[in-house]
């Protein structure tokens, strides 16, 4: 408030648009065809998910590792904008404990789009896991006013846009 008040500008104004990258490669689906009602029924919140064809997962943004569970199957990441972005690897791979995943990252981490975040052993997590399935959810859907999602048969990590997002300012 008082920055508005006596005309004081931040030093660094935050962008309130940004363009979230496939962060793994394989085919692109809605989120209501992820069989787990969790993610389909939007609980967590809005986004898409992927089918990967690969076992990589790479930063979908320019942001902070703000959540990285022990056993390396999801990680959570805020981006420039502000926006919290979920990646799950699979379905029900919290009960492999770890096994097959490798991380490359750290919480409080700064990562840049493309940034390589997680190895799996997607064979395994075929054998162990319900289903390889990736949602990737943005969590904080109240500081987004709008979200395009792109839906693509062969997405690559890093390159394909996944959404075009804006927060609110």
């Amino acid at each position: 408030m008082l920055k508005k008040l006596f005309g004081i500008k931040d030093k660094e104004a935050k962008p309130t648009e940004e363009v979230v990258f496939a962060p793994l490669s394989g085919k692109v689906t809605e989120l209501t065809e992820v069989p787990d009602p969790t993610f389909s029924q939007k609980m967590m919140g809005d986004g898409l998910a992927i089918i990967p064809t690969e076992g990589e997962v790479v930063s979908p943004v320019d942001g902070e590792i703000v959540q990285f569970f022990h056993t390396k199957h999801a990680i959570g990441i805020r981006s420039v904008t502000g926006a919290e972005i979920l990646i799950h690897v699979g379905l029900e791979t919290v009960s492999m404990n770890g096994e097959g995943f490798q991380g490359h990252v750290s919480e409080g981490d700064k990562v840049k789009a493309g940034d390589r975040l997680i190895s799996f052993d997607l064979n395994l997590i075929n054998e162990k896991a319900a289903s390889t399935i990736t949602p990737i959810v943005i969590t904080n859907g109240e500081v987004v006013e709008s979200l395009d999602k792109k839906l693509t048969d062969n997405a690559v990590k890093g390159q394909t846009e996944l959404f075009h997002l804006k927060v609110k300012s």
